[in-house]
This record gives C-alpha cells, structure tokens and sequence, in this order.
C-alpha cells in the first residue's frame, strides 16, 4: 500500500526562473560638476520565449542598459540576474563565461571581423566555447540566411546587407537563450532593413530564443510583444511595465 503522506510532504515542481530579472539598477558617472545620472531604479522581469523593445529617444539610456543587461558593465546600483545568474556576484571572466553560454548579439555596426572570411567568422564563437564541430553548424546557418555561396567572402566584399545576415549567423549559430540586437537596422536602407527584421524574427522565432532589441524605430518595436519604454534614465510606465 503505497505512503499516503508522501502526497503532502514532496516539494512541489519550482517554477522557472525568468531569463531576465532586473532590480533598482543605476548607473552614475562621476563628473567635474557632479554626477551624471545615465539610469536610475529601472526594474523589470523578461519571462523566455519573450520579445521585448526598449525604446526611447537618443540620449535615454537605452544602449546603457542593454550593456548592463548582458555584462559588459557593471551598475552603480542595483542588479542583474540573467537565466538565473547573478552578474554582480560574477568577476568580468565569470560574466564572459555567461555571455558565451547563454548569449548572442547583434550591433548596428555589424562587428565583423574584417581578417576572416563570412564562414570564419560565424565559426568564431563555436570555437571560443571549445565545440568539437564548428565548421558544419556554421555552414548550415549562413545557407538559411542566403549566404551559402558566399561562405569565403570577407566583410569588405559584402554589402552591409549582407554583413548584417553574416551577424545574425554569428549570433545564433550557439543557439543562445538570449538575443540582444542594438539598433540592427541602423546602417541599413530601408529596403535592406525590413529584409534583416523578417529574418531576425524568422530565425528567433524558429529558435525559440527571448529576443531584447534596442532601437529608436516605432515601427520596429511594434512587432515586438513587450515594449520598455526609457525617458532620461527612467522606465515609464507602459506597454509591459506595471504602471
């Protein structure tokens, strides 16, 4: 006969964290005349599976944030914790670590390296994270973005099209749990640029990857499901966020 008491003392199944839970995050710069306040008490929470747009005008913060959201500086207050890790408790090799595991990314300025070719540089993560196989996911994802044949062509041989799709390779050839996209279409015309957005959504959606985009773009941030909107370092209340 089976133990009738386990059914009340066996610890319920925890619900999943969320990939990004953000708290009282600041960031000051001492000046000459004082501190300069760039963001102050921003806070929200990014469940997976999430696209959220971080809006606002130029000069709001938003580049800021999304560098404090992936580690690449650290806050004067407040904290990050991204799929689970807490960045603050992290030293710079710790939280490198997290971004090659958990994180990909894609820049207006494309980023590419200009010694190797396309393939290269979309195997060049694959082999900073140590995978044995580099050259086959590499391949198979420059052929899903159009660019098979283009796969021993270098930056300076492609159009800015085309080094935007070599990007987006690069970032999702790990299959991370988390894409950041900083101004993606920003050096695009916009022909160009509405061909990049249907693949960042196509290839994010096929991954399944939570998707953080900042962009200055309405238009853009509408096809997103979650809109973050910052004014002078403020969030506001909105779209996504409790008023």
């Amino acid at each position: 006969m089976a133990d009738s008491s386990r059914l009340h003392t066996e610890a319920p199944v925890p619900t999943a964290h969320p990939v990004l839970l953000v708290a009282g995050l600041g960031k000051h710069v001492p000046l000459p005349a004082g501190e300069l306040t760039i963001l102050e008490d921003i806070g929200f929470r990014i469940e997976h599976g999430d696209t959220v747009a971080i809006v606002g005008a130029s000069g709001s913060g938003k580049s800021t944030l999304l560098s404090l959201l992936a580690g690449l500086d650290v806050p004067s207050a407040g904290s990050v914790t991204l799929d689970g890790e807490l960045l603050s408790a992290l030293d710079e090799d710790g939280r490198a670590r997290v971004r090659g595991e958990k994180v990909g990314f894609v820049f207006q300025s494309f980023q590419l390296l200009p010694s190797l070719t396309a393939l290269e540089n979309v195997m060049l993560p694959l082999e900073l994270r140590g995978d044995a196989d580099v050259q086959t996911p590499a391949r198979q994802i420059l052929e899903k973005v159009g660019l098979g044949q283009r796969l021993d062509h270098y930056p300076r041989q492609l159009s800015g099209g085309e080094q935007q799709r070599v990007a987006l390779a690069r970032a999702f050839v790990t299959r991370p749990s988390l894409l950041f996209a900083d101004e993606p279409t920003g050096n695009l015309d916009t022909h160009t640029g509405q061909a990049i957005i249907e693949l960042l959504f196509s290839l994010n959606a096929e991954a399944g990857t939570t998707l953080v985009l900042v962009t200055h773009d309405e238009h853009l941030a509408e096809r997103c499901t979650r809109r973050l909107r910052l004014d002078a370092g403020r969030l506001l209340a909105g779209e996504g966020v409790p008023a």
